[in-house]
């Protein structure tokens, strides 16, 4: 699988795309390195909550960090690629893991999703939100 970063037109932030090789193909790129835990950080329309968390734990040693949205006008929407990409999805609210489990309920049968409960009362990269997020993510990531 290969990733490509495609900027936003709307917000300036960066995206991530993601390539798949056919099923049954290999990627001949040499694996050197350990594999990393993907993580998927989602919220309503990802303009806030879930572009933070991705920020915050982007760059991070054994990491690999994508975020998007439930709503279809998020900068970028959940899509199934997304969904089986991840190895762990966390949601901001319990609405959010509803709209998953009712759009993807087959791919999420082996993923660990998981709700933090962080309501939408945050600005971008608000200092209170990343305590927040730090503080809730890091038990799932020993």
């Amino acid at each position: 699988m290969r990733l490509k970063i495609l900027p936003s037109t709307r917000t300036g932030r960066v995206h991530v795309a993601i390539a798949r090789a056919a099923p049954g193909r290999h990627s001949a790129e040499p694996t050197a390195e350990p594999p990393l835990t993907r993580l998927l950080f989602v919220c309503s329309r990802n303009k806030l909550r879930s572009p933070t968390a991705e920020q915050v734990f982007a760059g991070r040693e054994g990491l690999d960090v994508a975020s998007a949205g439930t709503n279809r006008d998020a900068d970028t929407p959940v899509t199934a690629e997304l969904v089986a990409w991840a190895d762990i999805i966390f949601v901001m609210e319990k609405a959010q893991r509803e709209k998953l489990q009712a759009r993807y309920r087959t791919a999420l049968k082996d993923k660990r999703l998981v709700c933090l409960d962080i309501p939408d009362r945050f600005a971008f990269m608000d200092p209170a939100l990343v305590q927040l997020l730090e503080r809730k993510v890091r038990p799932f990531l020993r």
